[in-house]
């Protein structure tokens, strides 16, 4: 688990220092409303569209906001937007992975092959950098909703694959094919998640100094500033000065 923690801060700092909540609903509604175009609209049927509803209510997204988002699938007159994976490497040889929900495709494209060419970096081809990540569920819960002993008693046999549980809280990881029957065992027993999501999670981590460091969070927030753009995973870790001074 080398450079676990970095991973989930540089992972999070766009939730923190996001004061732009109308984008982050955007974002959001968006993805609630390709999940339930893609399945049923009901989120205890629809892992993924589940999944975005716990993220809605994390960033206290109103409920009348999420159910439109849902009924906007149903009612057939949403816009049609395409799921893309890009991947590339940015500063340092940082391998980066890129998940987008656009209504256009040349305009992401071109966006975020100019975020990558600006920071020193390059996109790459589909499946250029994924072969150093692993597609993962992971299920959160904050530290007081159990003691790390139950929560690893739980997940075990919940099926789960590996926990990990801190002062920030407990992550709990299972295949995709167990992850939706993982989350609910668990939900059933210490109610809702924090998160319950698929993630992209490197297996292995590449430091880098201060300097890559930054133009890397540089990059990332780029991305994760771009209207299409709806996750970014990287799979680097930098000094405890760096991330202070980029927290602070």
């Amino acid at each position: 688990m080398a450079g676990h923690s970095q991973f989930k801060n540089i992972m999070h700092r766009k939730g923190k220092q996001d004061a732009q909540k109308s984008k982050a609903f955007s974002k959001l509604a968006r993805e609630i409303t390709v999940a339930a175009k893609l399945g049923t609209p009901d989120p205890a049927m629809n892992p993924r569209l589940r999944a975005a509803v716990i993220a809605a209510r994390q960033e206290n997204m109103p409920k009348d906001n999420i159910e439109r988002a849902i009924k906007k699938a149903v009612g057939g007159d949403s816009e049609n937007y395409d799921e893309i994976r890009y991947e590339g490497y940015g500063p340092g040889g940082v391998a980066v992975i890129v998940e987008a929900l656009t209504d256009n495709r040349n305009r992401a494209a071109s966006d975020i092959r100019s975020f990558f060419t600006k920071s020193g970096g390059n996109l790459g081809e589909t499946g250029s950098v994924a072969f150093m990540f692993d597609r993962t569920g992971v299920i959160e819960y904050d530290a007081d909703k159990a003691s790390a002993d139950d929560m690893l008693e739980a997940a075990i046999e919940a099926g789960a694959d590996d926990v990990v549980s801190s002062e920030a809280g407990h992550e709990v990881y299972a295949s995709q094919d167990t992850f939706r029957d993982v989350a609910k065992a668990l939900e059933a027993k210490f109610g809702e998640p924090r998160k319950a999501a698929l993630i992209w999670k490197p297996q292995n981590t590449v430091a880098v100094d201060d300097e890559t460091g930054e133009k890397l969070f540089k990059l990332m927030d780029h991305l994760n500033d771009h209207d299409d753009v709806q996750n970014v995973y990287a799979n680097f870790e930098v000094s405890d000065a760096l991330m202070a001074k980029m927290a602070g």
